[in-house]
């Protein structure tokens, strides 16, 4: 559905209205975001705090900072609660205006863990027209009101083509986005067109919206940056319980610290908050990875 596109994409877009702007690519298993934002620098730490790289103005974190490019990453939910806690907590993000969260698809333990860490947070659910994928989109809109979510948008991506005649083809079919929009109540937010720049800026780390601005995709990603700038930050919900959390997991498995949110936090709004409470120790410490001599 290319939403790692549109989440890098929409963080430059948001970046160049002068926001503060960070990322957490919680897509640990298919990190792409560092190649796609163009991110050549390694974290840091300091104090003991990871200091995020900076590229275009935004903040990043990915599990593609920690591993190598080749390096699979299989762990069970335990592990992975634990990982994305620390790209949450025992990061540098500073006050942060907007953090992005790119998902990795389905409805699994990263979606529980950081409804969890960021229980204020809203969803954004990406598609595309096929009404196939739209119905799997859904599915992660109904997860999103199980864990008290609140979804404030949809985002059509892949929606056309045009042609070198100028004219308009809908590959993958119209409508899907309309349609799941008005299935859960919320705005369309806006339609990304497929144009070979856009892709050809995400493989070479080039994102369209700094690097190719008057495209088509270009436009209707800052577009949909304004709308989504305009909105009112959300009121600040209940975390899940603990029981339900666990029900929810795939695994059946006790997931450290979830329940706990603390009382620490942020106020509503959509910046990380300062502890998400306290969590049950696990041998997990993530280090930058050290760059290969030359």
């Amino acid at each position: 559905m290319g939403k790692s596109s549109v989440t890098a994409n929409l963080a430059v877009a948001l970046a160049r209205e002068g926001k503060d702007v960070c990322v957490i690519d919680a897509d640990v298993y298919g990190f792409s975001i560092p190649k796609i934002l163009g991110v050549e620098d390694e974290p840091t730490v300091r104090n003991d705090k990871i200091e995020p790289p900076k590229v275009l103005g935004i903040k990043v974190v990915s599990m593609g900072f920690f591993v190598g490019e080749e390096q699979a990453v299989i762990w069970r939910g335990p592990m992975l609660h634990k990982a994305l806690q620390q790209f949450v907590t025992d990061v540098n993000w500073g006050e942060p205006d907007y953090v992005l969260v790119d998902m990795p698809p389905g409805t699994g333990d990263v979606a529980i863990s950081m409804s969890q860490f960021l229980p204020w947070s809203e969803l954004l659910v990406v598609t595309t027209p096929q009404h196939a994928a739209e119905r799997v989109a859904q599915r992660m809109a109904a997860m999103a009101e199980k864990v008290n979510l609140r979804v404030v948008g949809v985002i059509e991506n892949m929606s056309y083509f045009i042609g070198d005649d100028g004219k308009r083809y809908e590959i993958f079919g119209s409508g899907g986005g309309a349609e799941l929009a008005e299935k859960l109540g919320v705005p369309l937010l806006g339609q990304v067109p497929l144009e070979q720049v856009l892709r050809e800026g995400a493989d070479e780390g080039r994102p369209v919206v700094e690097y190719a601005p008057q495209s088509e995709s270009a436009r209707a990603i800052v577009e949909i940056a304004r709308r989504l700038d305009e909105m009112e930050p959300p009121a600040r919900p209940s975390p899940i319980p603990l029981e339900e959390a666990q029900r929810l997991s795939p695994l059946g498995e006790r997931q450290p610290g979830l329940g706990q949110p603390g009382e620490a936090g942020r106020q509503p709004g959509r910046g990380v908050p300062s502890s998400p409470g306290r969590s049950t120790p696990i041998p997990l410490r993530l280090t930058p990875k050290k760059k290969p001599e030359r």
